[in-house]
């Protein structure tokens, strides 16, 4: 094992600017249930490690699995958007569209890259049927998905492609004029991608980053990414009723999920959804096993390939709370990869701070000192997640600040909060619920027929819900500096 002052870092809080994602990534269950094709909404907190997964089915390289991938940073959205359609229920308004992207997308990997093409004399008719329709409609084998919706676009039939029981002039339609027969459109199109398949290959289309730009508050966006759901579902089955091995992966957090309401959305979720979550201990996935695959990424050597975690934390002294470092370090996290990654960051940046002699390993000391750090990055996290939700949510981070504590009951909470001119109207149980459901705080459980009480946290169990009735509350200790907050108990 090298010395620890060797190292630079653990790696980094990003999928993208991470160097060590692809040696160290984990099989995580949501990845393995995706891959085999048994489940393709794959939901989870920010940091989870959706993003890490959505880039594992990218850069993979088989010659028997082909994956597309779209990350909607630079989508034209105002194009796209004018594919609604009219006259239909308003979840589905995006259905079709999203469908013919995601078809389109197939159509790309057929084209362009699975060499085995054509591999029957069946596929050969619908490859060269998808080659005519895409050449002569957008100039290209390979076109940009971002012209796909542009209206400047016009889409032409012809041969086996041609649509039934419509008289399109001259064979084409205007882009602009697509939505009233973009069903019979995806129908004709979606035969010949099922068709072209081949039965011994896997093939992915995956959606990432759908939460840029989400707000409660625009009704257009969810009814945008339940469409997207809808028309998931309805390729993936339809792939796997043909016998061919086809997923369509949809990553999204699981708040914005939480908040979408539409007919059958329960079934998705019971059958089809997968949530991507992360243990302390036991036989899965672990915080402890992924470091570990990093500490040996980092540190280590010939003679020694494999770090476990007590050879880079000094577990022979607890923590003044009597906890392990582990256990530590993963109660001021949210159980995600990147706030654990960042969190042995900045111990390691302690430790090469020449403010105290350092020894062999993180003693309790580098340990505490990072935690000033570790809990500006926590609350600057926050902020991209919930200030789209709870515009005032800094405000009643100001009341916490003015309590002082980490626990305080809810008459504390409430004379802080209606002191407070600019909270005036708001009731302080109803944003003691918001800032629950962000895992900022968490409510005392009083014990039941099973013994002892228990604080009921959003980020531990994504089922919970908040209790309007609760009296004691905590705020969750990875923001304990950043508040400057105390630790002392109710009586």
């Amino acid at each position: 094992m090298l010395r620890i002052s060797e190292a630079d870092n653990f790696g980094a809080i990003d999928a993208d600017a991470d160097e060590l994602l692809r040696e160290c990534f984990q099989s995580h269950p949501a990845y393995i249930a995706a891959r085999d094709n048994k489940k393709f909404l794959i939901l989870g907190r920010k940091g989870s490690g959706k993003t890490a997964i959505f880039k594992r089915f990218l850069t993979d390289r088989n010659p028997y699995e082909f994956a597309y991938g779209h990350s909607f940073d630079d989508y034209p959205w105002q194009h796209h958007d004018l594919q609604a359609q009219t006259g239909v229920p308003e979840e589905r308004r995006y259905f079709h569209s999203w469908k013919y992207l995601t078809l389109m997308g197939l159509a790309k990997i057929l084209l362009n890259v699975d060499q085995s093409q054509p591999w029957s004399d069946d596929s050969f008719d619908a490859v060269q049927a998808l080659e005519d329709f895409v050449v002569d409609s957008y100039g290209s084998r390979d076109p940009d998905v971002r012209q796909l919706f542009s209206p400047s676009k016009e889409l032409r039939f012809k041969g086996t492609l041609k649509i039934p029981y419509f008289e399109f002039s001259g064979e084409r339609v205007r882009i602009k004029d697509l939505p009233p027969h973009i069903q019979e459109v995806n129908r004709v199109i979606q035969e010949h991608v099922l068709r072209a398949l081949n039965p011994d290959h896997s093939y992915y289309i995956c959606f990432d980053q759908l939460d840029l730009g989400f707000t409660k508050e625009d009704v257009a966006y969810s009814h945008r990414l339940i469409g997207l759901i809808l028309a998931a579902r309805d390729l993936f089955l339809a792939a796997r009723n043909k016998g061919k091995k086809l997923n369509i992966v949809v990553f999204l957090r699981d708040d914005i999920y939480q908040d979408l309401q539409f007919e059958d959305k329960n079934k998705i979720t019971e059958n089809f959804s997968e949530l991507v979550a992360w243990s302390e201990f036991g036989d899965g996935l672990s915080l402890k096993m992924l470091m570990e695959s990093r500490f040996s990424r980092v540190l280590g050597d010939a003679d020694d390939l494999h770090v476990p975690w007590d050879s880079v934390f000094d577990e022979t002294r607890e923590m003044p709370s009597r906890q392990s470092k582990y256990k530590h370090i993963c109660d001021r996290t949210f159980l995600r990869p990147r706030d654990i990654i960042k969190f042995c960051n900045e111990i390691l940046r302690q430790y090469k701070a020449p403010l105290f002699d350092a020894g062999s390993q993180f003693d309790n000391q580098v340990v505490h000192e990072a935690r000033s750090g570790y809990s500006d990055y926590l609350l600057n996290e926050l902020d991209d997640e919930i200030a789209k939700h709870v515009p005032k949510y800094k405000e009643y981070l100001e009341v916490l600040k003015e309590i002082g504590s980490v626990h305080f009951p809810l008459e504390d909470f409430a004379n802080s909060f209606e002191r407070r001119e600019s909270l005036a109207g708001i009731d302080p149980v109803s944003a003691l619920g918001q800032l629950f459901e962000f895992s900022i705080v968490g409510y005392l459980k009083p014990g039941g027929r099973g013994g002892g009480s228990e604080y009921v946290w959003r980020y531990r169990d994504p089922r919970a819900r908040f209790n309007t009735s609760a009296e004691v509350f905590r705020v969750h200790p990875g923001f304990k500096e950043a508040l400057d907050l105390l630790s002392r108990q109710i009586s």
